[in-house]
């Protein structure tokens, strides 16, 4: 059987994808956490539908801060 290697997405190391990853798909901890802080820093995003954002915008009251 033939082990499944992936490319880790942030440095593109190759990761092996089973238990012995337990980071997968990420190669360490590290890149694992630089992932997560892209996300927070709102780097990454996933696209929406605009026709959607604009018909349930209504729907939620504004925010208080």
């Amino acid at each position: 059987m033939t082990a499944t290697i992936v490319e880790c997405p942030t440095c593109g190391a190759p990761v092996e994808w089973g238990a012995q990853s337990p980071n997968r798909p990420f190669c360490s901890e590290r890149c694992k956490l630089i992932d997560l802080g892209a996300w927070a820093a709102e780097e990454h995003s996933i696209p929406g539908n605009e026709l959607e954002d604009d018909v349930f915008s209504g729907d939620v009251p504004p925010r208080e801060h």
